[in-house]
């Protein structure tokens, strides 16, 4: 799953990024407003952590641009501005979570999870796919009752194709969420056939459907 931390405060970002690594959680930064605005629009994410002051300007225009955008990303304001106003504004605009600073690590990713169960699986801690069993907590997967290992950028793509289900995923898509803004950087995306490949080698061989389509010239698929 992927993070974006706007924050300008280099060493409070460097933390969150630093806790929420050892949680799975890839993260990426912006420590200005400028910079922040240019990410949402290029890039997609499964959490955004918003501070309100930022150089360059008001954090709640960030929130009110990415629904503007219709983005779909949950968004948790972490804020020194503890004023109800700002709390109202924030929730009302459409953020999906405020929390003050200073706060506990533990307590943000907790929320971070939180906000992406309801916006990908509801209220569930536990996804039921027939004999598919994820466990969002556990980080784990297993089929007809038995543990599948995969490997983390497996397992993310597993989420990623689960949160999206029915849809048409693009390879760029795909290749965006597992190596973020670094994906620009890549000369193709063979890294996004050979996980996508090995994903669905695991679940066959582990006796699952099969789940991921692929719609030549277009991407991939997860249909349930």
């Amino acid at each position: 799953m992927k993070i974006l931390i706007i924050e300008d405060e280099k060493e409070l970002a460097d933390s969150m990024a630093d806790y929420l690594k050892e949680e799975d959680y890839r993260c990426e930064f912006a420590a200005t407003f400028l910079e922040a605005s240019d990410k949402i629009e290029i890039y997609e994410y499964d959490c955004i952590l918003l501070d309100l002051m930022l150089p360059g300007g008001d954090g709640l225009k960030i929130l009110e641009s990415l629904k503007s955008q219709n983005k779909q990303e949950g968004v948790i304001i972490i804020s020194a501005r503890n004023s109800i106003e700002d709390k109202v504004k924030g929730l009302q605009i459409g953020a999906d979570d405020y929390l003050p600073k200073p706060f506990h690590m533990s307590e943000l990713s907790a929320r971070i999870h939180s906000v992406i169960r309801r916006r990908h699986f509801g209220t569930t801690n536990k996804i039921h796919v027939n004999e598919l069993e994820v466990d969002l907590l556990a980080k784990s997967v297993s089929v007809h009752e038995k543990a599948l290992p995969l490997t983390k950028k497996e397992f993310d793509l597993l989420l990623f194709l689960l949160g999206n289900k029915n849809r048409i995923i693009s390879k760029s898509a795909l290749a965006e969420h597992l190596s973020g803004d670094m994906a620009d950087m890549l000369d193709n995306h063979g890294f996004v056939y050979a996980h996508v490949k090995n994903l669905k080698k695991k679940l066959a061989e582990a006796g699952a459907k099969e789940y991921i389509k692929t719609i030549y010239g277009m991407g991939y698929k997860w249909e349930s």
